[in-house]
């Protein structure tokens, strides 16, 4: 099917049947309050005889279902609310679409941080505010289709602040974010020339003060941007067909060789900070320059192309020539199919999308407004029928299960602290936390595979399988469970609507199915979940607030809303 601009629903594609993984490890958490087991028809002709029919009418458009707008805001946004669902319902998809493509950033992550007095001089060597402002732009922010594809472009041009060698590693962050967030809905190859020059994208992968090769000491250029640029941001290890199937099929062609990788390295050398004043952050919102004693001007060549002369041009050729590639459209469209809807597009899906991306039906290659708009509204992404669809789908990353409750009951910090934190541990937290990845190769990786399960015998991947394990199951189930029933400091959430359905058993838990899961519950989980909820009386002493936690925390909790449909 093509991609289309849905507003109701479509006609389903055929079921696929293919084994589904393991199940999620059992554990048995006890709370303050609650215990939970987790785991178109034609015209007649009309006119007069001889004269044209008129067109047929169009089909009538059918509005989206509450359930049909959660499911997709899950794929867009950081998480539904009500508020959201209802807007879209009334909007429609592509109404919705245009107004978050014409919405403005409300602020920077950088802005943020100044204007919370984090670039006082004690905060130069430390990371706070980081965390902070990336919570509260996740959860609060209008812009939420932004901010899902800033994330999932964080997932995939991977910087982690913990491997900054910088002062005001939170700035340096932020500011690397922001380039992300702000060009989300602009075009790839602006994503690629910002990220070449940016501070934190060159300390983490080494490339800051890079130096062109010795001939005395044999010393060479530093060789880590230039492959991973090629690796893992745009080409991949193998030529792709348009689908993103492999070329040569079990035979596959290598993208690139080592020759590649040390002529591409010779162009990144030379690159470094604007100015050498450090008792302000305000250099890591600079671009790079050009220091011309280290820099390389002397030919490179690479993937069959060829500079010479150094500095910002030979920089934009490679970058030009990068980008030309053919293997780009369907590695990243692919990859933020996986991060947004599916960690198993088919080929036509990807080949849909990477077709926006080479062309976006006005000749432009890499408008991100284009890719984005064929990853949500495809037929594979909206057809209802995907949901029984046994190889559609993904775990839910830790990080989005965080926000969708924070956004689903309204989470504030009154106090501007947002004191969430660092939620890596994957003992006693998230087991993810954005801006925190420990490597350029992030949390999981977009071809991991569950080893010796269901899952890869089918050949198929599931990424967040990855830092999926008994640990980080009780510590995400432990730590949400704290958020649920006392958030964390002064951010806190808001009951109060749903507090509303807490008699109703039945409506309590429908209400927090379709906001939290899209309706994807199971009926013997949502009877399961119901049944907890009346075991406590909605008249007794706190009473409905506590039937309202266990809806919430034991859907949190529950498989059927950790894989997502």
């Amino acid at each position: 099917m093509d991609s289309i601009d849905f507003d109701g629903r479509d006609t389903p594609e055929p079921e696929r049947s293919i084994p589904t993984g393991p199940a999620l490890p059992t554990v048995t958490v006890v709370g303050s309050a609650l215990a939970l087991a987790a785991c178109g028809g034609g015209s007649d002709g009309g006119g007069a005889t001889g004269g044209t029919p008129p067109p047929p009418a169009p089909p009538p458009v059918i509005p989206l279902s509450d359930i049909q707008a959660s499911r997709f805001l899950g794929q867009a946004t950081m998480g539904a609310t009500r508020s959201t669902i209802n807007a879209l319902v009334a909007r429609g998809i592509t109404g919705w679409l245009n107004d978050q493509f014409a919405m403005p950033r409300a602020t920077t992550h950088w802005d943020w941080l100044v204007a919370n007095g984090y670039s006082a001089a004690t905060n130069s060597n430390s990371e706070a505010g980081f965390d902070a402002t990336m919570w509260r732009q996740m959860i609060v922010e209008p812009d939420q289709l932004r901010q899902r594809v800033g994330m999932a472009l964080l997932d995939m041009l991977v910087v982690g602040i913990g491997g900054l060698n910088l002062n005001w590693k939170q700035f340096a962050m932020a500011a690397y974010v922001d380039v992300l967030l702000d060009n989300a809905f602009g075009n790839f190859r602006d994503i690629l020339d910002k990220i070449t020059t940016n501070a934190a994208m060159a300390s983490f992968l080494t490339f800051l003060g890079n130096r062109k090769a010795n001939a005395t000491t044999g010393a060479q250029p530093d060789e880590n941007y230039a492959r991973e640029l090629m690796q893992l941001f745009t080409l991949g290890l193998y030529r792709l067909n348009t689908d993103g199937t492999l070329v040569g099929g079990a035979t596959p062609t290598e993208t690139y060789t080592q020759l590649d990788v040390t002529g591409l390295a010779r162009v990144f050398t030379g690159l470094v900070l604007a100015n050498n004043t450090s008792t302000t952050p305000d250099r890591y919102r600079l671009p790079l320059v050009i220091n011309a004693a280290i820099n390389e001007t002397g030919p490179s060549s690479f993937l069959n192309a060829s500079t010479t002369g150094g500095g910002m041009a030979a920089i934009k050729t490679a970058l030009d020539t990068i980008f030309a590639h053919p293997n780009v459209p369907p590695f990243v469209s692919k990859q933020l199919i996986q991060r947004m809807v599916t960690s198993n597009p088919s080929p036509g899906y990807v080949g849909r999308v990477a077709s926006a991306f080479a062309d976006n039906g006005a000749g432009v290659r890499g408008d991100m407004k284009a890719v984005i708009r064929a990853i949500l509204t495809d037929s594979e992404a909206r057809a209802d029928s995907m949901m029984a669809d046994a190889t559609f789908g993904k775990l839910r990353e830790p990080v989005m299960r965080l926000t969708g409750w924070a956004r689903a009951f309204n989470v504030t910090s009154p106090a501007n602290t947002w004191p969430i934190g660092d939620t890596s541990s994957p003992s006693t937290r998230l087991g993810q936390s954005m801006g925190r990845a420990p490597s350029v190769f992030n949390f999981f990786r977009p071809g991991y595979t569950p080893p010796s399960t269901a899952i890869s015998n089918a050949g198929l991947v599931a990424p967040e399988f990855q830092i999926t394990n008994e640990q980080s199951v009780v510590g995400y189930v432990n730590f949400i469970n704290a958020l649920v029933n006392n958030g964390s400091g002064d951010a806190k959430p808001d009951y109060t609507d749903i507090l509303t359905k807490a008699a109703d058993s039945a409506a309590l838990v429908d209400e927090v199915n379709v906001v939290l899961a899209a309706g994807q519950l199971s009926t013997a989980t949502l009877s399961s979940i119901r049944a907890a909820v009346d075991s406590v009386s909605a008249t007794a002493t706190n009473g409905p607030t506590n039937r309202a936690k266990i809806a919430i925390l034991l859907t949190l909790a529950s498989p059927d809303y950790l894989t997502v449909k």
